[in-house]
């Protein structure tokens, strides 16, 4: 059994409830010590992949399992975001041009720089000596300049990949036809930026995906809980601004933009919420707060 470890100080820095750290050694200390048996098994690196829909805490899972690889078993483990791997603003302004305007915004597979996913995970897994891993600033709604990525400098045993479309599928034509929201309704009627982002990720994304070695989803009960966690995200984002008086310089998301940006997810949310569980190696089936209610 693995032992238990003081994670007070990993509640405070991503203020966690108490609860979280009984919640964490029942569901997912058990996951941790797997993951490490099947990685000195393989006696290589390895990646774990997390897949949950916005909100869902999967940074947060993804950051416990590296504190929990480095203290219980002296393995370096390292996050990685597919959210870091956005275009940037001027990239994705060039795509609304020749694509589709609503691929300005940032998300959906088409908005990924897939290409200088598959280099860092590559340069990771080879273990090369130095590796750039890419940030991007949600409150500037751009990537960091590159002087301020992190750097990875020595052999990584376990890379953790997350990500709220990873893992997702494409769909049918025909079942690109019929608009789930208004968004799709009233600003994609003719069906082509759905096309487009259905090829893409039919296209780009699975060569990303069978990097990973072991799925782990967290699920939420349904896409309705999405825009509650997502607008508390986006208040923590402000709030976290304020306080360093930058909220003025960002683009942070009012409560309305928040309900609108979620409509660009909701598709492939959906249908990875349906197809998605039979699929993976650990589901966390989650309540409207959160927290785990199934395995």
């Amino acid at each position: 059994m693995m032992q238990a470890i003081d994670i007070a100080n990993f509640l405070e820095q991503h203020a966690l409830p108490e609860h979280y750290a009984r919640e964490a050694e029942q569901w997912f200390y058990p996951v941790a010590e797997q993951i490490y048996t099947q990685q000195q098994q393989l006696n290589k690196a390895m990646v774990l992949g997390i897949n949950g829909s916005q909100g869902s805490g999967k940074s947060t899972l993804a950051a416990l399992f590296v504190l929990l690889f480095k203290q219980i078993y002296q393995l370096n483990a390292v996050s990685i975001s597919i959210d870091d791997f956005y275009f940037t603003l001027a990239e994705r302004e060039q795509l609304a041009q020749h694509v589709h305007p609503l691929m300005a915004t940032r998300g959906v597979p088409g908005t990924h720089d897939i290409d200088l996913a598959n280099k860092t995970l590559r340069q990771l897994l080879a273990g090369t000596s130095e590796v750039l891993i890419p940030r991007f600033n949600k409150a500037l709604d751009n990537r960091y300049a590159q002087d301020q990525w992190a750097a990875v400098n020595k052999p990584v045993d376990i890379i953790i990949l997350e990500g709220w479309c990873l893992g997702a599928e494409a769909q049918s034509a025909i079942d690109l036809k019929q608009p789930i929201n208004a968004l799709e309704a009233n600003e994609d009627a003719d069906c082509l930026w759905r096309e487009y982002v259905n090829q893409q990720l039919d296209v780009l994304y699975p060569c990303l995906f069978q990097h990973v070695d072991q799925w782990l989803m967290l699920q939420a009960p349904s896409f309705d809980c999405v825009y509650q966690w997502r607008l508390e995200q986006e208040h923590k984002l402000r709030d976290r601004y304020v306080r360093q008086g930058l909220s003025r310089q960002t683009k942070i998301m009012q409560d309305a933009e928040v309900k609108r940006f979620i409509s660009f997810y909701q598709r492939i949310t959906e249908n990875l919420l349906v197809m998605l569980p039979a699929q993976v190696d650990y589901l966390f089936k989650l309540d409207e707060q959160r927290r785990v209610r199934g395995f």
